[in-house]
């Protein structure tokens, strides 16, 4: 298995063999190595959570060809405009919407969506020698601001970010008899540490790049009226944009309630546990096939011909990581690793988060987040088991660093989209980046072992 291990990881770092086709690698070598059947291992690359990632990326590229999320970048911006102008309200506007987006399709889609948006505002302001400093820092920090934001908002939903799935589709896979993390018991601990990380984000940009007293110089390029005026030309909303939006919201509202608490069991007890968020994921992406346009006779809100730009890279990456993952325990490697780690008993929980977060946050500065999660969850596990704290105490710390990601270009797809705008430089991302990351691990430290304890359950035994 650590001679497989070595294969896969070398193929996925150097990148000698295109990573999806390195992603179906475990499809033949699992089997022809003895480690575990085609049928077991197939099953790894389709289970409810890729079902999960499925349905969203779907209704992710409906929201993108009917430019939804244009109209709302727009809205939101005319409303924290300000009159006179107030740039860091401004880039809490743009940063916050971002976010948001983020928060419900993966978070590199969400930075290719947004930075049009922002550089579209960006393209106002004069460039070369005639660009003042004050208007090429704002620049910098919208640019920084969007990228960072598409990272930090896909933290705090499962469908925010493949680290997250993987997260919970390896909890389920090793702790198979435990209480799976579904979409609404992640969103209760995701959203407050993601909401604490981008206001440390935007205080840092503003003391680095945006100060109040800019707006003066600022208004001269940017006004309310030529904003309003963009949002008129996209026209009032069309029925498909409307019934896009309804259905967007009844999946929310399904993930949300489809297991609340031991009190309220919510909509899943109806099928006596069966259904999970992948199930309301496809069903609702599904509608869309269903439900006409209203602009051509028995055209559909999607067809297949829209759905060809599908992600499968991503999917691919998440069936290897669950692949791996169901590898690592049944081959026995997991049971070595824990013994050699028996000596990290002593050491104090607080000493060894802070510590994982910062492992886990290099590796992903030169590989990506996704594979970097996948090589920590696993030894994390058998570190957990060495040390006898709940596994999710250094699992959550391990996911999460894995996305701080934020001080070079190549960290992240999403930090290469915002680089290739030429607005910001490899400094600008480490003088951002590195106070970020730390902001990031004192925020992991601190809600693990209290809010985490309560919404994880982490100071009760796993079964």
């Amino acid at each position: 298995m650590l001679a497989v291990l070595a294969w896969v990881f070398a193929w996925w770092l150097t990148e000698a063999v295109p990573m999806p086709i390195t992603s179906m690698a475990p499809l033949f070598l699992f089997p022809l190595f003895g480690i575990a059947s085609a049928d077991d291992v197939a099953h790894s690359y389709m289970d409810d959570v890729i079902a999960l990632v499925l349905g969203s990326f779907i209704l992710a590229l409906a929201v993108e060809h009917y430019n939804i999320h244009r109209r709302l970048a727009l809205n939101i911006t005319i409303l924290f405009c300000g009159d006179p102008l107030n740039p860091p309200l401004l880039l809490l506007g743009i940063c916050a919407t971002t976010a948001f987006v983020s928060m419900w399709m993966h978070n590199v889609s969400a930075a290719v969506m947004m930075m049009p948006v922002a550089t579209g505002i960006l393209h106002r302001f004069p460039v070369g020698p005639d660009q003042t400093v004050v208007s090429s820092k704002f620049c910098r920090a919208v640019v920084l601001g969007v990228t960072y934001s598409a990272a930090v908002g896909g933290m705090s939903t499962l469908t925010g970010t493949g680290v997250n799935l993987i997260l919970v589709g390896m909890w389920k896979s090793y702790f198979p008899e435990a209480e799976p993390i579904s979409f609404s018991t992640w969103f209760l601990f995701g959203f407050p540490m993601a909401l604490l990380i981008f206001l440390a984000l935007w205080i840092i940009l503003c003391c680095l790049y945006c100060s109040k007293s800019s707006g003066p110089a600022l208004s001269a390029y940017l006004d309310k009226a030529h904003l309003k005026r963009e949002l008129e030309l996209l026209g009032p909303m069309a029925f498909a944009e409307k019934m896009i939006l309804a259905v967007f919201s009844m999946l929310v509202v399904l993930w949300m309630t489809r297991s609340i608490t031991d009190d309220i069991p919510g909509w899943g007890t109806l099928f006596n546990g069966r259904a999970g968020d992948g199930t309301a994921s496809v069903m609702m992406a599904t509608l869309l096939f269903i439900i006409p346009n209203k602009k051509q006779e028995g055209e559909k809100l999607m067809d297949w011909n829209k759905c060809k730009k599908l992600p499968w890279n991503i999917v691919l990456l998440l069936g290897a990581g669950f692949a791996i993952a169901d590898g690592v325990r049944t081959s026995g490697l997991a049971d070595i690793l824990s013994e050699a780690l028996d000596f990290l008993e002593q050491v104090p929980y607080l000493a060894i988060a802070p510590a994982v977060c910062l492992i886990s946050g290099t590796i992903t500065e030169f590989t990506s987040n996704n594979a970097t999660t996948t090589l920590v969850i696993p030894l994390l596990i058998q570190i957990a088991k060495s040390m006898n704290v709940h596994p999710l105490l250094l699992m959550i710390p391990g996911a999460i660093g894995a996305q701080f990601a934020f001080l070079l270009p190549t960290g992240t797809p999403s930090n290469i989209v915002g680089f290739t705008t030429g607005h910001i430089e490899i400094k600008d991302m480490i003088k951002v980046g590195l106070p970020l990351k730390v902001a990031g691990t004192a925020v992991l430290t601190l809600l693990m072992p209290t809010l985490g304890t309560y919404v994880f359950g982490t100071n009760e035994p796993v079964q």
